[in-house]
């Protein structure tokens, strides 16, 4: 008689072989995050899309249609970050596209990197804020980095966020120049098929010719037009094509890892320009979606592939619209309510400058100046958040110590949207409908604590077709996928995989 051990290991084992045949790894990942997607677009333009497209994901796929972030705000930055990583910003270190830098008093992008030159880019840029692994690191230390790591996007916080620290490769679209470009981060010597591609492709090379009233737009506006325009998701595509075909991706055993970003939100142009009609803007997306899928199936072979497809969870809103049909709204200046905070406490404990800095909804405050003066921060923190929510547009004020101590009830999606590192002592909760508005650098933040529905697709690779109208969350992704994949979970990463 067997050791009842040993009996336990072989239904075990015999279990695993199972589920091994009946799914296998698959050869090829490809995340997809379609920026400010919405659940109900998807429905109101169902009847335009091909059956290759968004058809086939949605009827062959396993569909989640309750998905959502735990944490605000959320931005492509930080819901990139919280896709890759399985976590929040609390973790992660990615609160948004920009934050102030504690240092210098200054805003910098959330990607920014003095240490590492960009190729055909003047930015500087690496993945070093981003706190935490990612499932793209998690694969690459699983195979002994024989796996490949690929990110392609036309916004360079996606592209590197969704890359994250050992990747083989993030690309973008530069604002100055129109040029698919990188950085030393991730090409210690440009590849050799980038030059090339973009003489004849770049999307300097195809810019969408802007109606007469628009001719006075600046090249970066002209470029970001295209990145947020049918156009740029179609070259997103030929990019993530090209790099397909010159990596080898999905070629072994082995898998490999590609993450994509497109966009579905309104295209950045003025009012006054000619915008693509959304309907039309969602149709070509679904074109997009099934070139994609179709040449990845053709070079990569139909079931060897896992497609997860989702969104950035989050719209653009404008506060014009609210004002204009009587919709309670308005505008928090951030510069006036500092410069007003600091007379209050300066009446309290004498003439300084108490307010070193502030950015969006944080405000930071002079720490060596109240050590000096040996004040209490506590007692700073509690006349502060007084004074400050009795200004008008003021929802709820969250200091430094409630957010890390844990003493926030009802308010842990602000948690963990908010990291130490970066955060603010004083944190405003702007009412629904209002903006924020930094005059100093004429700046605009709008504020929405209702976020649109948004789906989480799963197709390929032994995926069942089903439905599920539970509620999820983007941070389920990442565990998702290493479990297709047998890699660890990134190592900040508590959440279980979708079911």
């Amino acid at each position: 008689m067997k050791h009842p051990i040993s009996l336990l290991l072989l239904l075990l084992s015999a279990s695993l072989h199972a589920q091994t045949a009946t799914n296998p790894t698959p050869r090829l990942v490809v995340t997809i995050v379609i920026d400010q997607l919405r659940t109900d677009r998807l429905e109101q333009y169902s009847a335009q899309f091909s059956a290759d497209g968004f058809r086939r994901l949605l009827s062959d796929g396993a569909l989640y249609t309750q998905a959502s972030y735990p944490f605000m705000p959320v931005d492509l930055a930080s819901a990139t970050a919280c896709i890759s990583t399985g976590t929040t910003p609390y973790y992660n270190g990615i609160s948004g596209n920009r934050w102030m830098n504690k240092n210098t008093l200054r805003p910098i992008g959330c990607c920014d990197d003095p240490d590492h030159a960009g190729l055909f880019t003047q930015d500087h840029s690496s993945a070093k804020n981003l706190q935490t692994s990612t499932i793209g690191d998690e694969l690459k230390m699983t195979t002994g980095g024989a796996a490949l790591v690929y990110a392609v996007a036309a916004q360079r916080e996606a592209a590197i966020l969704s890359a994250g620290h050992a990747a083989d490769g993030a690309l973008w679209i530069d604002n100055a120049t129109g040029q698919w470009c990188s950085s030393s981060y991730y090409y210690k010597t440009t590849p050799n098929w980038l030059p090339s591609y973009n003489t004849l492709y770049a999307p300097s090379k195809k810019i969408v010719t802007l109606k007469s009233s628009d001719k006075a737009l600046s090249t970066p506006q002209r470029y970001q037009y295209f990145k947020t325009s049918a156009h740029g998701n179609a070259s997103v595509t030929d990019m993530a094509l090209q790099c397909l075909s010159n990596s080898l991706m999905g070629s072994d055993a082995t898998p490999d890892l590609l993450a994509l970003t497109y966009y579905a939100g309104q295209p950045s142009l003025p009012a006054k320009s000619t915008i693509t009609p959304m309907a039309a803007l969602y149709k070509a997306l679904d074109q997009e979606l099934a070139r994609l899928i179709n040449t990845i199936e053709s070079k990569v072979g139909r079931g060897n592939t896992l497609y997860v497809v989702t969104a950035s969870g989050y719209e653009d809103t404008d506060n014009q619209l609210y004002a204009r049909h009587r919709v309670p709204s308005g505008t928090f200046y951030v510069n006036r309510t500092a410069n007003l905070l600091n007379i209050f406490l300066s009446a309290i404990y004498g003439q300084a400058r108490y307010v070193e800095g502030f950015y969006r909804n944080h405000i930071y405050l002079n720490h060596k100046l109240l050590e000096q003066k040996r004040i209490s921060l506590i007692d700073v923190y509690s006349r502060s958040e007084e004074f400050l929510t009795q200004c008008a547009g003021v929802r709820n004020v969250y200091t430094a110590m409630r957010l890390s101590t844990g003493g926030n009830a009802g308010a842990e999606r602000v948690k963990n949207g908010y990291n130490t590192n970066t955060g603010g002592d004083l944190l405003i909760e702007i009412a629904p409908g209002w903006q924020v508005m930094d005059e100093n650098i004429n700046e605009q933040y709008h504020y929405r604590a209702g976020l649109p529905d948004f789906p989480i697709i799963l197709y390929g690779n032994g995926i069942k077709p089903r439905r599920t109208d539970t509620p999820v969350s983007a941070e389920q992704i990442a565990p998702t996928i290493a479990r297709a994949l047998h890699t660890s979970l990134p190592n900040a990463c508590t959440a279980s995989a979708l079911r």
